[in-house]
C-alpha cells in the first residue's frame, strides 16, 4: 500500500499543476489584441548656422539636408565669405553647426582647453615656455571659459591674443 501512494500523490500533484497552468493561461489570453504604437522618428533636425551668412542662427530642416540648404535657409553667404571653404555637399544631422567663415580666416581653429603643446606652438607668438604655461594653467584652473581668459598665463598678453584672433577656440 505504501508503494502504491507515492505515486498516486505524485500523479495528483501533476494533475493539480497542469490544472493550474491551465487556468492561468486562459485567463491571461484576451479576446482583445494589444496594440503598441512606436514614436515614429522625427523627419526634421535642427542646425545653427553662423558666421558670414545673412541670418545666422537655429534652423529647423528636412532629415538629410545639405550644407548647402542650411545656408540657403540662413539667407545665404554675406559677401565676405569664404564660399570655398564650405562643404556646401555634406549632409546634415540634428545639433549640427554650419560655420562659414571670412576669406582669409581659417575655418580650422584650435581649441586652447584640448591642444597638446606641439600644436599650441604652432600658433602665432607662441614658444614652448608658453605652450607649457597654458597647459600648466589649465591643469590648475579647468578649462578656459574664453579666448580672454589667456591673459592670466605667464607671457600672453593682448598683443598675443590678436595674433591668435581667428586662429583658437575654448570650445
Amino acid at each position: 500500500m505504501v508503494k502504491l501512494r507515492t505515486p498516486i500523490v505524485l500523479a495528483l500533484l501533476a494533475v493539480i499543476l497542469a490544472g493550474g497552468i491551465t487556468l492561468i493561461l486562459k485567463q491571461n489570453t484576451s479576446s482583445c489584441p494589444v496594440e503598441i504604437e512606436l514614436p515614429t522618428p522625427s523627419e526634421e533636425i535642427e542646425v545653427y548656422v553662423s558666421g558670414e551668412v545673412r541670418n545666422p542662427g537655429l534652423y529647423t530642416l528636412k532629415e538629410s539636408t545639405r550644407t548647402a540648404d542650411a545656408i540657403e535657409a540662413a539667407g545665404g553667404f554675406t559677401t565676405d565669405a569664404d564660399e570655398s571653404a564650405v562643404n556646401l555637399a555634406g549632409t546634415l544631422r540634428d545639433g549640427d553647426q554650419v560655420y562659414a567663415c571670412k576669406v582669409g580666416e581659417s575655418s580650422m581653429r584650435i581649441n586652447i582647453n584640448t591642444a597638446d603643446t606641439w600644436l599650441l606652438e604652432a600658433l602665432p607668438g607662441i614658444g614652448p615656455a608658453t605652450a607649457g604655461a597654458i597647459i600648466e594653467y589649465r591643469a590648475e584652473n579647468g578649462p578656459f571659459a574664453t579666448i580672454d581668459d589667456l591673459k592670466a598665463v605667464k607671457g600672453i598678453g593682448d598683443s598675443t591674443i590678436e595674433k591668435l584672433e581667428g586662429k583658437i577656440t575654448v570650445r
